[in-house]
């Protein structure tokens, strides 16, 4: 059996009706028009009585199992046709008190059941007609053509409004389909989102608090007996401090509203690393800076990254390596970025510093996967440490 029986309600003009008075108009219906038949009496035979009229409520009667057993009510209805014409009461056709349980049977699913049973009634009406001497010329020009009709109408019909609700379950799954995937698409856009978020805070507040760390211990070291170094250290700590807060402003703006993305993060790339360069330099590590590009040879996108690959490297320098020297390297080669920063320090050597490390190179090569590029990182075998970050030049469109 189809999904038929099982359907709550149909749906006109965008209102559900009750299946159950769906059914009972149509038994209702079917009872009438057999009434009418019955009581019309064409043949004459004075037998339009209670009996008639009982069948006529029986076939409307049968009608209403018509969900939960569809081919039990056309077999019921055939065998009351068959039942009712031994009596010789009024004829009322074989097609048309079947033409509801075929299209019931038809819409259920039941196609060749209710064909089956539609050949019977009308091989069934031929041979009775033929016995009863009706002219075969009439019969077959006629009366056969209207049988068969009724049938191949009600069976059609059942056909039809199957298929529509057929196809109105289809675009609802599809819809349902469509709206799951944008819901899961939206998810992971945010996902997304909330990890580069996530990374930026990670690279910026974990720079930051590295520049503060070193100005705060030489200030520490200096009170007393140099005001000069102690004003400095303050002083970078000041503009170390200051930047941070207007990344922080704008991360926030972000997150209230992706329309101020492109504006807030558009500061950031390869071209103003020399404000990082600096900061560096001012905690004793000597850095040494070779950039070669120039404003527009990356993707917006792609200059962020790289030049928070290099903050996060830089950032390793001064917390784990114990460097004096640093080199940054950035050039274009065969339509690729490739960025090196490299430390005369002494490499990954502990647990605790390869765990520290490990969680900034993570974010490095997040970034760069994301953007269809890698990162490479390692002991040097002449000393010190390095990071290799190949990006490509322009986003894939």
């Amino acid at each position: 059996m189809s999904s038929t029986a099982a359907d709550p309600a149909y749906e006109s003009n965008g209102e559900k009706i009750n299946p159950r008075l769906l059914d009972g108009v149509l038994a209702a219906a079917v009872t009438v028009i057999i009434m009418v038949v019955v009581a019309a009496d064409l043949e004459r035979t004075g037998r339009a009585g209670p009996l008639a009229y009982t069948f006529a409520v029986g076939f409307g009667v049968i009608l209403l199992a018509r969900r939960r057993a569809p081919r039990l009510v056309l077999v019921l209805t055939v065998l009351g046709i068959f039942l009712y014409y031994p009596f010789q009461l009024p004829p009322i056709g074989l097609a048309l008190p079947a033409a509801a349980a075929l299209y019931s049977a038809a819409e259920a699913g039941c196609t060749r059941s209710a064909i089956a049973t539609g050949g019977v009634l009308v091989s069934v009406s031929a041979y009775a007609r033929i016995r009863d001497g009706l002219p075969t010329d009439f019969l077959y020009s006629y009366e056969m053509l209207t049988n068969i009709a009724l049938v191949a109408a009600a069976i059609a019909l059942g056909v039809s409004v199957r298929s529509r609700r057929e196809i109105r379950s289809h675009q609802e799954k599809l819809r349902a389909l469509t709206a799951a995937r944008e819901r899961q698409d939206a998810e992971v856009r945010l996902h997304a989102e909330m990890a580069g978020i996530a990374r930026d805070l990670h690279d910026t507040i974990g720079h930051t608090l590295s520049v503060i760390a070193v100005h705060s211990n030489v200030a520490s070291e200096a009170v007393g007996r140099n005001d000069d170094a102690v004003m400095r250290a303050i002083e970078q700590i000041q503009a170390a401090n200051s930047a941070t807060l207007r990344e922080l402003r704008n991360t926030v703006k972000v997150l209230r509203g992706p329309e101020t993305e492109s504006t807030e993060r558009s500061g950031i790339g390869m071209t103003s690393i020399s404000q990082l360069v600096s900061q560096v330099r001012n905690t004793g590590v000597n850095v040494t800076a070779h950039i070669d590009l120039s404003p527009g040879d990356l993707d917006a996108t792609i200059d962020a990254a790289a030049f928070r690959i290099a903050q996060e490297a830089l950032t390793n320098v001064m917390r784990h390596s114990a460097a004096a020297e640093v080199t940054v390297e950035a050039l274009l080669r065969d339509d690729a970025l490739e960025l090196t920063v490299t430390d005369d320090g002494q490499g990954v050597t502990d647990s605790r510093s390869q765990e520290s490390r490990g969680r900034g190179l993570r974010g490095m090569s997040e970034r760069a996967n994301l953007l269809g590029g890698n990162v490479t990182v390692g002991n040097r075998i002449e000393g010190g440490f390095q990071v290799r970050a190949t990006l490509p030049r322009r986003l894939n469109t």
